[in-house]
């Protein structure tokens, strides 16, 4: 008796190399994954993505490499996880790295699927979210693989202001692969079990004799606190992918589209009571910026970026009226709320995202000044301030800003101040906007009477409360055209959403060049 013949054998082939290109490095190293507390490249599209939304592309794509035995080793797809789905219904492009085969390491084969994506996501307008695991450039390759993160890197650096691009590190990121990353819009870390490091902890500690952790030098508590790098870190896979979908419903797809806009129910002529007392009386008494923030925006909720970071100055989203906004604002809990050189650049990149996403940015501002402090001045506290001041001058996207309490010195006009073209200038009646503080003040413009005076403590305080009535208030500055309106605290929130409608048309332009020359 003959077997039967298959009726459909192309059907029964393509369901094997399906299978097997799903399991990846195979069920031993599946279970190695997870048993170090990590979840598969597919198990985490799937967690990211809608539920049955994930095209795959290059599904059985292998490496071309015959040298060091690699001609017999060959797994379907080659260690990287390649397609489009949809989040919330909006289209997504994605790369997941495969840690089961061969350490997730980087080929030329690699390379070209994840290119593939990037190049497809430009074209059609829709962000890329990279999730990354390998142990680095495969080293059989050579040269090849090489050549393969640079081919990443032009595209990250073209797509960049184009099409929104999220990194989320869940296990190792090492050597040159740091910089695809690095050049992203946003990054996100698992504590515990991600890290990102050029040099990793051996090399170190050869060349140096210095002994340090994998987790010390650039797990996501000291990429998210320390060096900046990460604007969010989070305990676990599952978190880290929640809080991706939740940023991607602030983004628009690209930059040829608007924000997205949600229904609002927040009543957009609310009156915030808290408002009217948060400022305290007393200048060296402090309240957090924050609560200013979530009593304005919609619902109160506030996603906020790099919060670990430069926690002196908070930069995050929200919504107003149902529409995506940036926020910039001064902590005056934190330092008094002074900027210093992390500070100021923090604010600088994520305004220069704003502007080239179309998403407006509002300004909530109580600063004292710049950090005093050799440190700070050898730090280059000039050329990080000039980044935020060249952010808010060159962003043409609408600007709000609302001047709480104090506006001093060279920190007034950085803070998104008329000067530098924004469009609507609030001010409440406890702003103080002058050159230095009423105490500074006084002590140099009225030295010769402060001198002079029977108790020159009680004449001091005269004249700082002198100085502060007549000068250090909104309503000069009011009189000059600076401040378009003098408004009640907790009429901000109306205020800002009337002004945000006004300009929601707004078409602003630049000088024409190639680029400028922003101090880096």
């Amino acid at each position: 008796m003959t077997d039967p013949i298959d009726p459909d054998p192309g059907r029964a082939r393509l369901d094997r190399l399906n299978a097997e290109a799903e399991k990846g490095g195979g069920e031993a190293r599946i279970q190695k994954q997870h048993e170090a507390g990590k979840l598969t490249a597919r198990e985490r599209i799937a967690l990211l993505l809608d539920p049955a939304s994930f095209v795959e592309l290059d599904k059985f794509k292998t490496h071309r490499c015959s040298d060091f035995g690699m001609a017999d080793q060959k797994v379907l797809g080659d260690g990287v996880v390649t397609g489009y789905g949809t989040v919330d219904g909006r289209q997504v492009f994605v790369f997941a790295q495969d840690f089961t085969v061969f350490g997730g390491s980087l080929s030329g084969a690699f390379a070209e699927k994840i290119c593939k994506v990037m190049d497809l996501a430009l074209e059609v307008g829709a962000p890329v979210v990279g999730l990354y695991d390998s142990g680095g450039a495969r080293i059989q390759e050579g040269v090849v693989a090489l050549a393969g993160y640079a081919d990443i890197f032009l595209r990250n650096t073209l797509a960049s202001g184009v099409v929104p691009q999220i990194s989320v590190i869940l296990g190792p990121c090492a050597g040159g692969a740091v910089y695809s990353p690095a050049i992203t819009d946003f990054i996100f870390m698992v504590r515990e079990t991600s890290y990102l490091f050029i040099n990793g902890p051996d090399v170190i500690r050869a060349n140096g004799g210095e002994a340090v952790s994998r987790e010390d030098l650039g797990g996501a508590k000291v990429h998210a606190s320390r060096s900046g790098l990460a604007h969010f870190a989070h305990d676990s896979e599952e978190g880290a992918l929640r809080a991706v979908r939740e940023l991607l419903s602030f983004l628009p797809a690209s930059n040829r589209e608007e924000p997205p806009a949600r229904p609002c129910t927040d009543d957009p002529g609310r009156r915030e009571d808290l408002l009217r007392t948060i400022v305290p009386d007393a200048p060296e008494r402090t309240y957090d910026m924050r609560e200013v923030i979530r009593a304005v925006v919609d619902d109160g909720h506030l996603l906020e970026v790099a919060a670990d970071y430069a926690p002196n100055l908070v930069v995050g989203l929200a919504r107003l009226g149902g529409r995506t906004a940036g926020i910039v604002a001064n902590q005056p809990a934190v330092q008094g709320g002074l900027i210093d050189g992390d500070a100021a650049a923090k604010a600088a990149r994520f305004v220069r995202f704003c502007d080239a996403f179309g998403v407006p940015v509002v300004t909530f501002v109580d600063v004292p000044g710049f950090t005093p402090g050799t440190a700070q001045e050898w730090g280059g506290l000039a050329r990080h301030g000039a980044k935020l001041l060249y952010a808010f001058a060159a962003a043409t996207v609408p600007k709000v800003t609302v001047i709480t309490r104090r506006a001093y010195g060279a920190a007034y006009a950085v803070m998104a101040s008329k000067h530098l073209r924004a469009d609507v200038n609030l001010a409440w009646p406890t702003a103080e906007i002058a050159v230095m503080a009423p105490d500074g003040a006084v002590g140099i413009v009225a030295r010769r009477e402060l001198e002079a005076a029977r108790d020159p403590e009680v004449e001091r305080a005269r004249l700082v409360q002198q100085f502060r009535e007549e000068y250090a208030n909104p309503y000069r500055a009011a009189a000059l055209g600076y401040v378009d309106e003098v408004v009640k605290p907790e009429e901000t929130r109306p205020r800002l959403l009337r002004a945000l409608e006004m300009l929601r048309t707004k078409r602003g332009t630049i000088p024409p060049r190639k680029h400028g020359n922003l101090p880096l």
